[in-house]
């Protein structure tokens, strides 16, 4: 359902939820999960997978063992990853970002490995955005990654504000084009 016919009708419906008029290519998802160290990740969170390319990629490479909580606030998205996905380490969740404390608990699940977010930071309202973030932020482990990609360079600043470290990649194989954060604290 979430294709890419089908992006262009979500963004232009859900313009503070979607941020892309296309889904994301392998090259970029490739730069977005490269960080990853699959054999010690034991918990990993995404958060907005729209289409799910970067869940497959994630689950190709995850431990057995491993669990990747997928946070999807769009209905359509979350529909066509729960029809196309069947993975008992994928727990995918239809709910806001703002709300991962609440479910990793119900999960019996404390600190995360890696975070990956394809949430447009430059749409989502302030307030809701910091929230995001600074729960990001308490979830992470001390030696945990959390990696997000935009289109533009304005989340530098606000990301710099809550990670000690930043590195910026920049995926041209796509469309748009692409800047991805490694952020540590």
């Amino acid at each position: 359902m979430a294709k890419q016919s089908n992006f262009l009708g979500e963004f232009i419906k859900e313009r503070k939820t979607v941020g892309a008029i296309a889904p994301s290519s392998k090259f970029l998802m490739k730069k977005m999960i490269g960080p990853i160290d699959f054999q010690k990740a034991d918990v990993i969170i995404e958060l907005g997978p729209g289409n799910g390319v970067f869940t497959k990629g994630i689950l190709e490479r995850m431990k057995q063992t491993s669990k990747l909580f997928s946070f999807e606030l769009n209905t359509p998205f979350y529909k066509h990853i729960s029809e196309i996905m069947e993975d008992k380490r994928l727990i995918l969740i239809n709910d806001s970002a703002e709300e991962i404390d609440k479910h990793l608990k119900k999960h019996g699940i404390g600190k995360v490995d890696y975070i990956v977010s394809s949430l447009p930071f430059a749409v989502i309202p302030k307030e809701v955005k910091l929230k995001i973030i600074d729960k990001c932020v308490k979830q992470l482990k001390d030696d945990g990654m959390f990696i997000q990609f935009q289109y533009s360079l304005n989340s530098k600043k606000l990301l710099s504000s809550k990670f000690s470290q930043i590195k910026i990649d920049f995926s041209a194989l796509n469309f748009p084009p692409a800047f991805v954060y490694k952020c540590k604290l």
